[in-house]
């Protein structure tokens, strides 16, 4: 099995230390329809950079702007999806502050559920946890100049019109930037000092996240495909590396729409040279790879996710105990008065 092939990369159980295991994923993420990454209301333009074009000859020299998918538009949808099925088998728990239930970008996290040991937390005044997933900006292959269109909005008033029934215009009307469907970026996701059942469930929530952005609600669809996985006692290339080598080996002019099929051969050959990197141990052949994403469907098919989830969390209790037994004996330590010789 392809997990066991990873075994040498992998935790048998969590740890508080880390011991160098680094387990890279490369993931390409593609556009099904309408996406816009930035701040929604604020105005700014769609998120991009001016990089060198790759990494070889002209390309080198060559200055493009490419829209990036920033780290944080990543991995909130994703940690969001994993914790809708923590929360739908009761594995979230209540924060010892004020006995709310874990909740994201509230300050007051549980500490104790499965998201808060893999991706962390830093509770104010309170503990922390380094995430154990790494993530960096993505970009697309593709200029943003190619990939960007502008949509004008408008919004009417229930008798068809932009005026009201005293004939007021509507001041709804104003013109947007968004990415267009079939736009491909490319992205490195590393995992650190993870177990197996961690793996699984960090790759499910890649696999099966599927709106990204603001207004995700009715723009933001993306597929996310695993192309890659290596095994390693550093970090690998970074996703702008991968994207300036991949481009390098795709043939030119390119145009939007990508052939798919194409830029995933093209991406496949530029990380083939990762498997002589200093420092990789292990690499996933296609054949494993797919066997490795069947794993991964299986435990979170209906029929094992639930003791699929609970098995994961249950690997966390020797640690959560610990954690218990030092607030209840700080806070003791508060109650406690204090004796003053005189």
């Amino acid at each position: 099995m392809s997990i066991q092939k990873l075994s040498s990369v992998l935790a048998t159980t969590y740890e508080n230390f880390p011991k160098g295991r680094f387990i890279t994923l490369v993931v390409l993420r593609t556009t099904h329809s309408e996406t816009i990454f930035r701040t929604e209301g604020s105005g700014e333009p769609m998120c991009s950079e001016f990089v060198q074009a790759g990494l070889e000859g002209e390309n080198q020299k060559t200055i493009i702007q490419r829209l990036v998918m920033t780290k944080r538009k990543q991995i909130a949808p994703e940690r969001r999806y994993g914790r809708e099925h923590l929360r739908a088998h009761e594995l979230l728990y209540t924060n010892s502050k004020d006995g709310s239930l874990c909740s994201l970008n509230t300050n007051s996290p549980c500490e104790m559920c499965v998201d808060c040991f893999l991706y962390g937390f830093a509770a104010g005044g309170g503990g922390a946890q380094k995430s154990r997933i790494w993530t960096e900006d993505a970009f697309s292959i593709l200029p943003a100049s190619d990939v960007v269109g502008d949509r004008t909005i408008n919004a009417i008033y229930e008798n068809g019109t932009m005026r009201d029934e005293k004939s007021n215009a509507s001041t709804a009307l104003n013109t947007s930037e968004y990415i267009k469907p079939g736009v491909h970026f490319l992205d490195v996701v590393t995992l650190k000092d993870v177990t197996a059942d961690e793996l699984r469930y960090v790759v499910g929530n890649i696999l099966f996240t599927s709106r990204y952005g603001a207004v995700s609600s009715r723009v933001g669809r993306m597929e996310n495909q695993i192309l890659g996985v290596f095994g390693s006692i550093t970090e690998l290339p970074s996703s702008l590396e991968l994207v300036q080598a991949t481009y390098d080996v795709l043939g030119k002019p390119l145009e939007h729409p990508l052939n798919s099929n194409q830029l995933i051969t093209a991406s496949q050959q530029a990380i083939a040279n990762w498997r002589n990197r200093r420092g990789v141990s292990v690499h996933l052949s296609e054949a494993e790879l797919v066997n490795l994403i069947a794993d991964v469907e299986t435990h979170w098919s209906e029929a094992e996710r639930d003791s699929f989830l609970k098995r994961l969390s249950q690997s966390y209790e020797s640690f959560r105990q610990v954690a218990a037994e030092k607030k209840k004996t700080k806070s003791k330590g508060k109650n406690t008065p204090v004796e003053v010789e005189s």
